[in-house]
């Protein structure tokens, strides 16, 4: 059944991707569905995620058997589970990979955020992780912290494709793009085939609005009140500008006409926080081509019933964006703290998450063997 309100976002030419993965997902046939009837055309998955699709049901409770028969530890039983969940998705997108030459089709999976502030070692685990899934529309997600960006220019210069993720300023969103050109200026004096080479900068939404709105109400004039809800899409729209600006320009179309891709921007944590907000709001408000919407099946389902898709909402809009920056800092909002805040708070959430997936699963080996 046709959902004229996806059609039109896929129309416009946002690719939307489903931001969750389970066993359940892949085995029930609800994935097969969202990619048939739903415009799903790729996958990305966190810490989060896996460790939610674990602490739920039986679907891995026959692999898990078989692992702690082996003798297999947490660790390696946590590796064994979520690259399996990811490589049977890929090999579900596999021909959307190849319709689309490798823009989609694509499927996440993140190395251990306890790494984040380890360059070398978030190499080795990218490394480790493209190695073992073994398949081409796998994007490996390196976090954007300072130890992430030099990893993401090594990862890319050994060909492998990545998911820069925990964007939360326009400040490290240009380092992300820097690091991504010079990690494929890098690749091609290696010897890469610059056409495998695909990457995407996911860029984080709904947690500015959800960390500025809770000090704009402590701020509580009516000026600070005037502004909540705008500035995570004004973060947003000075973002795309940047990228329009970094891929373009001599340096880029040398790149270009070796056969490299740009780095497409894509909108991460775009399922509302605030319940007054439209549950739609990240995703109308966020339209422009080349771009990836990564949502929670909640927000597809909002956007297929309610979604008010009205054509590019992006291009031309910096401008309008940074006047919300400027009065966001003219009634004290300090956006540079906001944003360190933020990247902070992504990495404890996540870490957080593995720690909780690993118990999950210490529980449920220690179980096995009872």
């Amino acid at each position: 059944m046709s959902k004229p309100n996806l059609d039109a976002l896929s129309g416009a030419g946002v690719s939307i991707w489903l931001d969750d993965l389970s066993r359940e997902r892949l085995t029930s046939g609800n994935l097969d569905e969202l990619i048939r009837d739903w415009n799903v055309v790729g996958v990305t998955t966190n810490p989060t995620i896996f460790a939610g699709a674990l602490s739920k049901g039986e679907s891995y409770d026959e692999q898990m058997r078989e692992l702690s028969s082996r003798g297999a530890d947490v660790e390696a039983t946590i590796r064994e589970v979520t690259t399996t969940d990811v490589r049977n998705a890929c090999d579900k997108f596999r021909d959307i990979y190849n319709s689309t030459g490798g823009a989609d089709g694509r499927v996440s999976i993140e190395v251990d955020p306890r790494l984040a502030f380890d360059t070398d070692k978030t190499v080795a685990e990218a490394q480790d992780l493209w190695k073992t899934v073994d398949r081409p529309n796998l994007l490996v997600k390196i976090p954007a912290t300072e130890a992430g960006i030099p990893a993401i220019t090594k990862v890319i210069a050994e060909g492998i494709s990545v998911n820069v993720t925990l964007i939360f300023s326009v400040e490290r969103y240009e380092k992300v793009m820097e690091a991504y050109v010079a990690g494929l200026e890098l690749a091609k004096a290696n010897g890469h085939d610059l056409r495998s080479i695909h990457s995407v900068a996911s860029f984080f939404v709904s947690r500015v609005d959800t960390e500025i709105d809770k000090r704009l109400d402590e701020i509580g004039t009516d000026e600070a009140t005037a502004l909540k809800g705008k500035a995570a899409l004004a973060n947003a729209w000075i973002a795309y500008g940047a990228f329009e600006k970094t891929f373009q320009g001599e340096r880029w179309e040398a790149l270009k006409a070796d056969g490299a891709h740009a780095q497409r921007p894509l909108w991460a944590s775009t399922g509302v926080k605030d319940p007054s907000y439209s549950p739609t709001l990240y995703v109308d408000q966020l339209v422009v081509a080349d771009v990836v919407n990564t949502m929670p099946e909640k927000t597809l389902r909002a956007v297929a019933d309610a979604g008010k898709i009205t054509g590019d909402t992006v291009t031309g809009r910096a401008a309008e964006g940074q006047e919300v920056f400027d009065r966001l800092a003219a009634v004290g909002i300090d956006l540079q703290d906001v944003f360190v805040a933020l990247e902070t708070e992504g990495v404890e959430k996540f870490e957080k998450s593995w720690e909780e997936l690993l118990e999950t699963v210490k529980n449920q080996l220690a179980q096995l063997k009872g």
